[in-house]
């Protein structure tokens, strides 16, 4: 009797510990990939210098990645050298103390280097594209490797994309979707504890472009949003069927914005002009396997700095041009603009947004709504190299800010 109540006991005493345990997830552009962080008490005014650098490090090498912070653990990616081209995994404390680093294998070296993507992470295990077409799956503990897949030698892929492979890989329950881009292996779910594939789709048969897919669920119908060089398409979560596919191109075949979802609607952004390209809105029929233009604005030109929706509005800002656009979500005219900030990516928290300009690397905290944009601070972004591409993140009242070999950390939480 005495043992049949100590194993109960431990047994109550695991079950609610494992309970209790909090999954650790982390991914492109916030919890729900829309460029909108779950934060609150985060400075309204930043001093006039800029929020407080709390760590820097320096030497990460090429790269254009956001950070990815799971629990006490921040993830980037690096590459030191084009020669050998051999990409680096960092993993540091929320001190900035160094925690592992692991080479991966070649990433992109032939136009801005290194690499693009920002790693998935879900509890003890993170998932990495590199610009070479490497899906990986290593253990965040100390960067082993678990399994990887290979665009070309796995999956059938003729030739690597243009600027090398940007997406950041999306997480469906225990499935990891991707878009390879090849005409069999165009979009696949892949077991993401073994990478064994579950699904396929031939889409629309075009290479793959830059930009990250997204997941929905519209009616009960389990959608997963993706791109190719000239195509939305809306493809069966589940059994990988494509249902509808929209028009939409690039002269480079770029599009780098990742889409936008709202109740039935997906928008789409991309810096051309003419009858299949432009910033649109598509909405879905009321089962989803079917979709249609609702309009198309070929003024605002975003390019690769995200897309925020919030209530009837969106703000983005134009491609290298000082111009920040307020956009009505019904009708694609813009409201309200600002010319006085480059353009960059966006992102948003605690009623503030957050600009960093791509031109010359200022980063500024701003208001805005229907009425006014008003950039309340500004700061030069101090160290870094190349580019100024990489988006920010913000998480537990830091600002995370990587610019090529640097990657700063900023207290914005109020005292």
């Amino acid at each position: 009797m005495t043992r049949v109540f100590f194993f109960i006991i431990g047994f109550v005493f695991v079950f609610s510990a494992c309970s209790e345990k909090k999954t650790q997830f982390s991914q492109w552009r916030g919890p729900n990939r829309d460029g909108i962080y779950q934060e609150t008490g985060l400075l309204k005014k930043w001093p006039e210098n800029g929020p407080e650098l709390l760590w820097s490090v320096e030497g990460l090498g090429y790269g254009h990645s956001s950070v990815a912070i799971a629990g006490d653990n921040i993830f980037v990616s690096g590459m030191k050298d084009t020669i050998d081209s051999n990409g680096t995994l960092y993993s540091f404390d929320k001190n900035g103390n160094l925690l592992w680093k692991k080479e991966y294998g070649p990433d992109y070296n032939a136009m801005f280097h290194g690499p693009r993507s920002t790693p998935t992470i879900v509890n003890d295990l993170m998932y990495f594209e590199s610009g070479m077409g490497k899906v990986y799956c290593f253990n965040t503990e100390n960067g082993d490797e678990v399994w990887s897949v290979d665009f070309i030698d796995d999956l059938g892929v003729d030739s690597i994309i243009q600027f090398g492979y940007s997406e950041s890989v999306l997480i469906d329950g225990d499935r990891l979707i991707c878009v390879p881009g090849g005409k069999e292996n165009n979009v696949v779910a892949l077991n993401r504890f073994t990478g064994e594939e579950i699904w396929s789709s031939t889409g629309n048969g075009e290479q793959a472009t830059y930009n990250s897919p997204i997941l929905i669920n519209y009616n009960n119908q389990r959608l997963v949003i993706g791109m190719t060089s000239e195509s939305v398409m809306g493809i069966d979560a589940d059994t990988g069927e494509m249902y509808w596919r929209i028009e939409h191109t690039q002269g480079n075949k770029i599009h780098a914005n990742t889409p936008v979802y709202s109740d039935g609607r997906i928008l789409v952004a991309t810096p051309d002009r003419g009858d299949t390209s432009g910033m649109i809105l598509i909405q879905l029929s009321e089962d989803g396997k079917d979709a249609a233009i609702l309009w198309r604005n070929e003024r605002l030109r975003s390019f690769m700095g995200g897309l925020i929706k919030l209530d009837t509005c969106i703000y983005a800002s134009g491609y290298l041009r000082n111009d920040w656009q307020v956009l009505s979500w019904n009708t694609g005219e813009m409201i309200v603009q600002n010319k006085d900030l480059g353009g960059g990516a966006i992102i948003y928290a605690d009623e503030m947004f957050y600009g960093y300009a791509e031109r010359d690397g200022e980063m500024a905290l701003m208001k805005a709504n229907p009425e006014k944009i008003e950039i309340v601070n500004r700061f030069e972004i101090p160290m870094g190299t190349m580019e100024h591409w990489a988006h920010p993140v913000i998480n537990d009242g830091r600002l995370y800010v990587r610019h090529g070999d640097a990657l700063m950390v900023y207290n914005i939480k109020e005292a």
